[in-house]
């Protein structure tokens, strides 16, 4: 019996039902291992990555509540500063995936071209307008709370400039990164933002607090290792592409090649990507209001729900790489004329995120004190009410595993096939309406404290799984174009 249940819930045949296929299924064991082998780098690139960031925030932790606040009130300026290139590495992603199914080597190269010159000029343009207005920009994410902390807001100006100024450099890397994705080839950008991000902890080790002979810049010090490490990892990612001979990848990039607008191209991001912009600028704007509505809770809850936030970073990344492999499965199988595949490895992509959600809440909701306590110096003014508010909340956290992974698993598989309009409808009116609705009830008019803002605030997710679920299960997908 329990076999059958086992079968039931991850057999190929079973996910795909008889009047969708267009040809022979894989066995179970296939199936699995092709999603692994693309979701595997991206999980471990994006976990490290996220673990990294979380490094950083501990060793500026250890400086004290102040501090912590600082680097983290810049937060959603800067991913509002980034929401059009995660649009743009959408379109990126689905499309080289699209044509890589395709057989089209050189219409995702003048993809990837395309993306590449759009990068520039609006990071450009977006770091020069971050650097004039950084210091509003702070006022209006801390709201009344930043002219009430002259050092946070000071450290927070600093901070935020710094890593604007380093923009361009961020953005293409990121565009590169995307369009290695779609290929598949999840092991490079792996390897590149590890190299990035250990290159980053270094240099917070030698900065932060004056090691190795160099001097102690504190925040300061934490924005320009992350400037150094996103040099670093431009570098890397610019070889991936550049580089000849036997290490010539599927994605080729040289000096003689067209560098100039190709319309199929552009139309084809512009209408992928634009999708995309419309809900990562209405996610950011959600996260922007909420977050200011957070630190108007005062710097010890907003301290710990930084501990929180970068908690949820880190089970969220676990999502984000399957979500990657869906995305790249979904969009090349279509390519192939598959749609019953597509589905297939959707589905398999959204099993292996219940697994895995599943191990999380239980570590979350067992380490939670032990994990709260990594991020803030013992020492320090006020550490234990932060840890036991961060503690408290971490409850909400280990809860909501299983809803916040399949959100993101099934959204990459709609990306994948071109559904980005749907995506972005439900994403921008859940994070930009309910959470931060939701956020204003509990903080506003209930006064709750953190752990109730978290559980109003993310009730949103279950909107999400109960729009996103039978979207894909429907197949309405399949002919989109790209």
């Amino acid at each position: 019996m329990q076999g059958n249940v086992f079968r039931r819930l991850l057999a190929p045949e079973c996910l795909v039902k008889e009047e969708h296929r267009l040809g022979e299924l894989p066995d179970m064991k296939t199936a699995y291992r092709n999603a692994m082998q693309i979701a595997l780098p991206s999980i471990i690139e994006m976990v490290l990555m996220s673990l990294i960031g979380s490094v950083d925030t501990m060793m500026v932790g250890g400086l004290g509540k102040e501090a912590l606040s600082a680097v983290g009130l810049p937060t959603q300026p800067r991913m509002l500063q980034l929401c059009l290139f995660f649009a743009l590495n959408v379109g990126i992603t689905a499309i080289v995936a699209r044509r890589k199914g395709e057989e089209r080597q050189e219409a995702a190269n003048a993809t990837l071209r395309n993306a590449l010159m759009m990068a520039l000029g609006l990071s450009v343009v977006l770091a020069s307008v971050s650097i004039v207005f950084a210091e509003p920009l702070m006022r209006l994410a801390g709201g009344e709370q930043a002219d009430k902390n002259p050092k946070i807001l000071r450290d927070a100006v600093d901070y935020f400039t710094i890593m604007s100024y380093a923009l361009p450099v961020n953005a293409l890397s990121m565009c590169i990164c995307a369009a290695q994705r779609g290929t598949g080839k999840t092991k490079i950008t792996m390897w590149v933002n590890m190299a990035s991000n250990l290159i980053n902890v270094f240099f917070n080790y030698c900065l932060i607090t004056g090691n190795l002979g160099f001097p102690r810049l504190e925040v300061r010090g934490a924005a320009i290792a992350s400037v150094i490490g996103m040099g670093a990892g431009l570098v890397m990612a610019l070889w991936t592409v550049m580089a000849g001979g036997k290490f010539k990848g599927y994605l080729h990039l040289s000096i003689h090649d067209k560098w100039r607008f190709d319309r199929d191209s552009m139309e084809s991001i512009v209408r992928v990507g634009g999708n995309a912009a419309i809900e990562q600028l209405g996610v950011r704007f959600g996260f922007f209001i909420y977050a200011r509505i957070l630190f108007s809770l005062g710097p010890v809850m907003y301290a710990a729900n930084q501990i929180c936030m970068q908690l949820l970073n880190i089970t969220f990344t676990f999502g984000d790489g399957l979500g990657v492999a869906a995305t790249a499965l979904v969009g090349q199988n279509l390519g192939r004329k598959r749609a019953d595949l597509s589905m297939l490895y959707g589905k398999v992509c959204q099993r292996y995120g219940m697994m895995i959600s599943a191990v999380l809440g239980a570590l979350i909701l067992f380490f939670r004190y032990q994990l709260s306590s990594l991020f803030i110096g013992q020492g320090t003014e006020d550490a234990e009410q932060v840890i036991r508010y961060a503690a408290d909340t971490m409850l909400v956290l280990a809860t909501v595993q299983p809803f916040q992974i399949s959100s993101v698993v099934l959204s990459g598989s709609l990306r994948g096939a071109g559904d980005n309009l749907y995506v972005a409808m439900i994403a921008s009116v859940c994070v930009s309406v309910i959470r931060p609705v939701m956020a204003i009830l509990a903080v506003k008019v209930l006064h709750l404290e953190l752990m109730g803002t978290w559980i109003f605030g993310l009730s949103e997710i279950l909107v999400r799984v109960a729009f996103f679920y039978p979207r894909f299960a429907s197949g309405k997908w399949k002919d989109k174009k790209v």
